[in-house]
């Protein structure tokens, strides 16, 4: 536990700095300052990335001057996420940059807090829907401070899943046996281009299964809600020994909990993994 919050308060404070960063990226889209570059060649970020993660970030080291931070944008050190003595904060200022840069609503805000390895606190803020999931350990998860729960899906015929694909495209093979196995065995797929929110929209039922490779900023806080939510988080590949499973992004699945187990199937064969 922090020395100098509760956890009730940790999430307080993420809900809020979240509310106001998405205030920020709202007002730089809306004022069409959307400069945007590249990194690492294809990966698109904007300005208000940048700004965002040095507002959050700064924001975290003036109130726990003693904690680490992963954060997409100015601090993407994944090797963070091992380190467990000191508590960790991961931050994806703008998940669904493309989104944003396009003009698209599926934009959010993610915040997670961890003490050793294990996320403690999340809040994912869906700024231009007016949307804040949040959840603390143990509290369960709420969309606007009212309870959500998973869908209940039953089998994967009758489920509606979500996935996501890389920036880079060299090697595709593998995600698009997956996605093959998937549109034959589930109802149909909704490609929404932000994990968090995929995540979230699997913890309060508009979603009935998550699954992708993805890294700590885009699924920590999301993961927990859902996670509070009722809903099952594993993966369908073996997570490396001493890594904490809940900041491990690779062949990650979040369902309702009576498909999970079915689709970690249709995921493994799909994947060679059998």
């Amino acid at each position: 536990m922090s020395d100098s919050a509760s956890l009730l308060e940790i999430t307080d404070f993420a809900e809020n700095l979240s509310r106001e960063a998405g205030e920020l990226i709202r007002r730089e889209r809306a004022g069409n300052a959307l400069r945007t570059d590249y990194k690492h060649q294809t990966e698109l970020v904007t300005h208000a990335d940048v700004m965002a993660d040095e507002f959050i970030t700064g924001a975290i080291r003036k109130r726990f001057p003693g904690h680490r931070i992963l954060s997409e944008e100015t601090m993407p050190d994944l090797s963070q996420a091992e380190e467990l003595e000191t508590p960790l904060w991961i931050v994806d200022p703008i998940d669904g940059t493309v989104n944003y840069a396009y003009g698209h609503p599926q934009v959010a805000v993610s915040i997670a807090y961890a003490e050793k390895g294990r996320v403690q606190a999340g809040v994912v803020h869906a700024p231009f829907s007016g949307e804040t999931f949040r959840a603390t350990r143990s509290e369960g998860a709420t969309l606007n401070h009212r309870p959500i729960r998973h869908s209940g899906a039953t089998v994967p015929r009758d489920s509606l899943f979500a996935t996501g694909f890389p920036y880079t495209k060299d090697n595709l093979e593998p995600l698009v046996k997956r996605l093959d196995a998937m549109l034959h065995q589930c109802r149909d797929l909704r490609r929404i281009g932000s994990a968090a929110l995929d995540i979230c929209w699997v913890a309060c039922g508009r979603l009935d299964i998550y699954y992708e490779n993805v890294s700590p900023w885009d699924f920590a806080a999301a993961r927990l809600i859902a996670l509070e939510a009722g809903a099952t988080a594993g993966h369908f590949s073996k997570v490396p020994d001493g890594y904490p499973a809940d900041l491990w992004g690779r062949d990650i699945l979040i369902s309702a909990p009576a498909v999970w187990e079915p689709v970690r199937g249709i995921l493994r064969a799909a994947s060679g993994y059998e």
